[in-house]
């Protein structure tokens, strides 16, 4: 248990977290992949490259440290990184590697400043948070493996099919190649995909979000293929997915996680506001309240910046001739004669404002997807609008480093 005088040890160090935070993170993950070199294969070395999950890390670390006379106050930052990492199977014994290390860090970065009492303060914090991390995920995998078709860990699984979206766009169905069933899902909620890249020599995990309702047979992911230098990690599985992967090909999936999901149990409205790829998750609550007959008014809202790359936009059509309560807006960053004429549609990026008498329902809960510039500006908006903010809910994809309120 820790100590009054302990807490307060890790209180004082909060000035040094909010300003070195990410110098500390940055040296912890060069420490441990270098004594533990395996771990690359459970990272995700693009978002190491590009530097998001050190700040990530460092944000997370900096809450902690703050909040350490009440951790409960972070129970949901905490439930999403349980998610992800059930999504990785992380395993008990991986926090051992990373509290040794993290602990070696603070003391090689803060030289004289970790005394032996700071050390072992921090060392107290971190095995009460690993003791929670550890029996919350502990119930993730025990729920996962409950349910019909469930698992843990990767499981191979059959790409049936690879069906072009847009120009950018390609979905794939997934079948378990084990013949066995599909656990099933929240609508929202992602998968974890897992390649060997021959270009670092390692097995590298991705997150993808399951863009159809659950239908206990298979799973749809829709990969955005990255444009951009084919040697950085980042966008190297999408990429090859889209390139090397074919049908019949196997392809290693950890189950379903996440906790962005829509609440099934509600009869309220519900609008989605998507830009990109974003609307991913949106799709997959979308399609589970039409498959369900929900008699739920539903606003879809979504942003993409031509036709061509507009994933869905005919199944959209469809589902909104055949949902009587279903009312779509699209923006384009420029619109052609028929689109100007057709209505729904809008030039620009998305504006909320432009929507706010079709768009502001009473007692409506918002699910927004995309960059996280444009979650942020409609989070705000919708705020500034009047929305409680309670109703609003996102999705960043990547590691977590958006804090909204």
């Amino acid at each position: 248990m820790i100590t009054t005088d302990q807490k307060e040890l890790i209180k004082a160090t909060v000035p040094v977290l909010r300003e070195h935070g990410v110098a500390l993170t940055t040296h912890f993950y060069s420490r441990m992949f270098t004594h533990n070199p395996e771990l690359k294969n459970v990272f995700n070395m693009g978002n190491q490259g590009n530097g998001k999950q050190q700040l990530s890390l460092a944000m997370a670390v900096l809450a902690y440290a703050e909040n350490i006379e009440d951790p409960s106050v972070l129970v949901s930052a905490v439930m999403k990184i349980g998610h992800k990492h059930m999504s990785l199977d992380i395993r008990p014994e991986h926090y051992t590697i990373v509290g040794k290390h993290l602990l070696a860090s603070i003391s090689e970065v803060l030289g004289e400043g970790a005394t032996p009492e700071l050390i072992e303060a921090w060392a107290v914090a971190y095995q009460q948070l690993a003791d929670l991390m550890i029996g919350l995920e502990q119930n993730l995998y025990l729920e996962s493996v409950a349910k019909k078709g469930g698992w843990t860990g990767w499981r191979p699984f059959l790409v049936k099919q690879k069906v072009k979206e847009s120009e950018e766009i390609t979905s794939f169905y997934l079948y378990p190649a084990d013949g066995g069933k599909v656990a099933d899902f929240m609508p929202g909620q992602y998968l974890s995909v897992r390649l060997f890249l021959p270009e670092l020599n390692l097995l590298q995990p991705r997150q993808y979000s399951l863009s159809s309702a659950p239908n206990e047979a298979y799973y749809r992911i829709s990969v955005k293929k990255e444009a951009g230098k084919t040697e950085h990690p980042n966008g190297l599985i999408s990429n090859r997915l889209h390139e090397t992967v074919l049908e019949g090909d196997v392809i290693e999936i950890a189950p379903p996680a996440g906790d962005f999901i829509l609440d099934t149990m509600k009869d309220t409205p519900v609008v989605f506001i998507s830009g990109g790829v974003g609307q991913t998750p949106l799709l997959s609550m979308l399609e589970y309240l039409a498959s369900t007959e929900s008699n739920r008014e539903i606003v879809w809202v979504h942003g993409a910046r031509n036709r061509q790359v507009h994933a869905f936009r005919e199944p959209l059509t469809t589902l909104e001739g055949q949902h009587g309560k279903l009312k779509k807006h699209i923006f384009y960053d420029t619109l052609d004669e028929l689109m100007q004429v057709e209505g729904g549609y809008y030039e620009g990026i998305v504006e909320l404002g432009k929507l706010k008498d079709v768009a502001l329902l009473k007692d409506a809960d918002y699910y927004i997807c995309g960059p996280a510039p444009f979650i942020k500006k409609q989070f705000y908006d919708l705020a500034a609008m009047g929305v409680n903010k309670e109703a609003i809910h996102y999705e960043e994809f990547g590691p977590a480093n958006l804090v909204l309120s």
